[in-house]
């Protein structure tokens, strides 16, 4: 088997089975959390319940407070391992001088 040919079984081969990160699983949480709230206030809406305005609110609430939770826990996590995050109040300029 010639050289060139490993090299292409090496990149065809499928990748390792890559480590899931807690910063995926917080945002797929996230993710499904906000699924089930909107879910949730749409199945309510057509039930037509007393608690579907407090459940729209709640809705409401949610979509900003969990993307917000989600973003603190994201930049806490670069702070205390020392890593760059995407959630840095740094710009690349800024971190070059």
């Amino acid at each position: 088997m010639s050289k060139h040919s490993e090299k292409i079984t090496e990149q065809a081969s499928p990748k390792q089975t890559q480590k899931i990160t807690s910063k995926q699983i917080v945002a797929i949480i996230g993710i499904l959390l906000l699924i089930a709230l909107y879910v949730t206030t749409l199945i309510v809406a057509f039930v037509d319940s007393s608690a579907s305005g407090r459940l729209f609110f709640l809705c409401l609430y949610a979509t900003v407070a969990i993307p917000l939770i989600i973003w603190v826990y994201t930049w806490m996590y670069g702070k205390l391992t020392g890593k760059k995050t995407i959630a840095d109040f740094e710009t690349d300029e800024a971190s070059k001088k």
